[in-house]
């Protein structure tokens, strides 16, 4: 996996980088495993804008990707490596022995024509999906369940990983990407490993229109505004701003919005680096 910079031909090539693709095997998906995708613009059903700055952007079409990993005790083949436009990281098309074919998000280090299995008879090799009483201890891991049978939810943007440090009882201590340290069931599953495409965040876009090619459009600062759109907004000339804070009236940076009372504060042992 590298990164590709550009001649500077044309301004929007003078400063930008992007992936080589180097992993990618395919460039058609799996058509069972692909469904319609429909861009709402940030409109509702009244046709009103409740989402600003979506908008536009390039047909794009859902690949259905196994997060569950309920299949256990199968073993599958890689079949490719493809893009996938809706994530970061990059997907594993799996073939499994009874013929079933299904997409995984795809590790650092997953090759085409490597074996993968989930479950209880699983070794803790990459890709391959165990219980956390199961996994080793200190084992880097992604795709984690938060609840049993829910489907993994932490760990799953390119480059991101969490790490098992310990195991108390019914729980297994797993530092998350974040830097915070908390309990999680054992009875969860998780994928062994690193996520793929981890050079995706030094890339750069170059020009305002990949964005749009993204359905982003351009985002308006509140400072710039007038006072009846923001409560940052208004001043004469440049004089404009006041405390940080969002469009209702939110305060910004630093402004803890987390619940002093939430349920989860138990399974917390280690509050993320600020």
């Amino acid at each position: 996996m590298g990164l590709k910079k550009f001649k500077p031909i044309t301004p929007g090539q003078r400063h930008k980088i992007i992936s080589d693709y180097s992993e990618i095997t395919t460039g058609t998906p799996e058509k069972s495993l692909v469904s319609k995708k429909k861009k709402s613009g940030g409109r509702n059903n009244d046709g009103r804008m409740t989402m600003r700055y979506i908008g536009g952007g390039h047909k794009q079409r859902y690949r259905i990707v196994d997060f569950k990993r309920d299949k256990q005790d199968v073993p599958a083949t890689v079949k490719s490596i493809e893009y996938d436009p809706n994530r970061t990281a990059h997907i594993a098309l799996l073939y499994y022995a009874d013929g079933e074919k299904r997409y995984i998000i795809a590790p650092n280090g997953l090759k085409v024509g490597d074996t993968v299995v989930a479950g209880k008879t699983a070794t803790p090799n990459v890709g391959n999906a165990l219980f956390l009483s199961d996994v080793p201890l200190g084992t880097v891991i992604h795709n984690i369940e938060l609840k049993p049978g829910k489907g993994g939810a932490i760990a799953r943007g390119a480059g991101t990983y969490a790490q098992l440090n310990a195991r108390d009882g019914r729980y297994a201590i797993v530092k998350m990407p974040s830097g915070e340290t908390r309990m999680i069931l054992t009875t969860c599953m998780a994928t062994i490993g690193s996520v793929s495409n981890a050079e995706h965040n030094l890339a750069v876009s170059g020009k305002a229109g990949r964005s749009r090619w993204l359905g982003r459009r351009p985002r308006v600062r509140g400072v710039v505004m007038n006072p009846v759109d923001h409560p940052m907004g208004g001043g004469e000339g440049r004089n404009s701003g006041g405390h940080p804070r969002s469009r209702n009236g939110m305060p910004a940076k630093g402004y803890k919005t987390r619940d002093k009372k939430k349920y989860s504060d138990k399974f917390i042992i280690e509050r993320r680096k600020k």
